[in-house]
């Protein structure tokens, strides 16, 4: 028997799920299962999260700040 208008639940919507990749701030790389990357906020003016994965922090590659071009590490 079908059912009436009345007694028809509306679709219930599931929302997807969002990943974001983070990428490190020198060579952009995923850094999601890098488990000596680290993430802080800009040193100079703490608007921007700068993330490093785990080479660029060995090399000691530059990164910029894309908010005040803060250039680090030193």
């Amino acid at each position: 028997m079908a059912k009436k208008k009345d007694e028809e639940k509306p679709e219930e919507k599931i929302p997807e799920p969002v990943i974001k990749a983070e990428k490190c701030s020198s060579c952009y790389i995923n850094v999601v299962n890098d488990s000596a990357a680290v993430k802080f906020p800009c040193p100079n003016c703490g608007k921007s999260t700068i993330i490093r994965c785990s080479k660029c922090r060995k090399i000691v590659t530059k990164y910029k700040c894309p908010v005040c071009g803060f250039e680090g590490p030193n």
